[in-house]
């Protein structure tokens, strides 16, 4: 996995985009369009092999229900396959899909009943890297200059958005994240992401590089 950031001064880090790597960019591109995330992701072409769990998910939270089954019966028409059919749970109601080009999707919102009409709204767009020490991976992106808004012990933290406010970027341990996501929790190979633009490379604890801006 190659990531990228968006530095806004020194000693503040700030994830701008996500740039999703795929085999077929054209077949992805209207995918993407059709399931209604093209506006927040971008692609390119990729000549790695991965296979099985990559290591992170693309969350959507929205604004209800309606909503969530909107997501994903268009994703589903699109050419997804799901891996958890979407339904209530302690913390609301959700629904995981995998893309055509492996990518893996929960659509979320924390309303267990609609109080208005579906929509095709995207409240906020989450990068949930699956990590194996979410503590450790927590204070180096401190070090790099991310601010931490929520933290659970070593079980989740997230950062605060940067100024484009269109990514958060959140931590969770990697074997309860496939957990989660309902897959198993080996995969081989590359990430096939990468993240905006930053002043430097590098690569956190668990492997995923960052590469800087072009």
């Amino acid at each position: 996995m190659v990531m990228a950031i968006t530095t806004s001064t020194a000693a503040h880090t700030s994830l701008a985009s996500v740039t999703l790597e795929v085999a077929d960019p054209e077949a992805a591109r209207r995918f993407y369009t059709a399931f209604g995330v093209d506006n927040y992701v971008r692609l390119r072409a990729s000549e790695a092999h991965s296979t099985g769990f990559r290591g992170f998910t693309l969350a959507l939270t929205v604004s209800g229900p309606a909503t969530v089954d909107g997501f994903v019966a268009a994703a589903v028409d699109a050419g997804a396959t799901v891996l958890k059919p979407a339904a209530k749970s302690l913390w609301g109601y959700s629904g995981v899909v995998q893309a055509p080009d492996g990518t893996i999707w929960k659509i979320a919102t924390s309303a267990k009943k609609d109080t208005g009409p579906a929509t095709r709204e995207i409240d906020e767009l989450v990068l949930l890297l699956g990590v194996e020490d979410v503590k450790a991976t927590k204070q180096f992106y401190v070090g790099r200059g991310l601010t931490v808004a929520k933290s659970f012990g070593g079980k989740y933290t997230e950062f605060a958005p940067g100024a484009s406010g269109r990514v958060k970027l959140a931590l969770y341990k990697r074997r309860a994240l496939a957990k989660d996501l309902g897959v198993p929790v080996e995969g081989t190979g590359s990430h096939r992401i990468a993240l905006g633009g930053a002043a430097d490379t590098f690569t956190d604890l668990d492997g995923f590089a960052w590469e800087a801006a072009a």
